[in-house]
């Protein structure tokens, strides 16, 4: 036997996956490339790791035996990795987030002086709606989750981040008749939604149930960025989060309409598990938190803060 520890690393994720295209996508290779590593491996056992059927990669039982121990052996090398850091003194080891679409916007700040004052630390960051965010949560999967609307069914402690801000927009091409709307223009404004999970329709729903209005809805959409270009092609309106809209709002492809009791507002809040225990990556990234959001909300959120 003579396989690498890369070649374990890239059929790990073949199986993980069960697909090439897409191991080579989260590895950073190219397809020919991934398939080399899983031959060169398999030749080295008279059983088969894998099989095609129909064009569809499947992972033999043999192969899921090996993935196992492959994985065993990764994870054996990451903790002398890590322990040799910790040695040197340095915080090491994985940080698990998921974090809400709208949170990609700024989750990136509050990890960008952490992660560079820590580099023995490996980010792994699953940005989703919020249904899976708390399933993830739920399922301690991950250490910290980022979202907008608390969640009720779990015991959980946090830390609010920041103020999130819905706006009403559309496209540059919508007239502007008076300085300030009540909630009547929405009679005559088709909205565009975000799928059933998701904070901002969590949001954008409740404020609509709780004040009665009117709505047209026109079509549902699966992120906030498809939603933003569909508003910037004029398919419609939206309720959206001003975090997602900087580029948009400077360069007038969107304008925000100004309506009575808006912005509806939320809070960003980092949350985990109550009684959750911490890894030393994670103690220290809650404790960074606390001390330096302020910092990070006044040096790179200004423009925000503004609205």
């Amino acid at each position: 036997m003579n396989y690498t520890l890369h070649q374990l690393q890239v059929f790990l994720k073949v199986c993980q996956l069960e697909s090439i295209t897409k191991a080579a996508e989260e590895l950073y290779l190219t397809q020919p490339a991934v398939s080399i590593q899983l031959k060169n491996l398999q030749d080295q056992f008279e059983i088969p790791l894998t099989e095609v059927v129909g064009r569809k990669l499947y992972v033999t039982d043999f192969g899921k035996e090996i993935a196992l121990a492959a994985e065993n052996i990764l994870n054996e090398i990451n903790a002398i990795n890590y322990k040799t850091l910790a040695f040197k003194g340095k915080v090491s080891g994985k940080l698990k987030l998921s974090v809400v679409s709208t949170g990609k916007y700024i989750i990136p700040y509050f990890l960008a002086d952490f992660l560079k004052k820590n580099e023995g630390i490996e980010l792994i960051l699953d940005v989703t709606n919020k249904a899976k965010v708390i399933e993830s949560l739920s399922n301690n999967e991950v250490d910290f989750s980022m979202v907008s609307v608390l969640p009720t069914d779990l015991k959980i402690e946090n830390v609010e981040l920041m103020q999130n801000k819905l706006y009403l927009v559309g496209n540059k091409e919508h007239k502007q008749k008076r300085k300030m709307n009540d909630n009547s223009i929405f009679e005559t404004l088709p909205l565009i939604y975000r799928e059933e999970g998701s904070g901002t329709r969590y949001v954008m729903e409740k404020y609509i149930s709780q004040n009665s209005v009117p709505v047209r809805k026109k079509m549902e959409l699966t992120s906030n960025e498809a939603v933003k270009q569909a508003v910037i092609a004029g398919l419609g309106y939206s309720i959206m989060p001003l975090i997602g809209l900087k580029n948009e709002l400077i360069n007038g492809d969107l304008q925000i309409i100004p309506v009575k009791g808006f912005p509806i507002t939320s809070t960003w809040n980092l949350i985990w598990m109550k009684g959750k225990n911490f890894s030393p990556a994670a103690a220290a990234f809650l404790n960074y938190i606390k001390q330096e959001k302020e910092n990070i909300i006044n040096e790179r959120f200004d423009w925000f803060e503004k609205y």
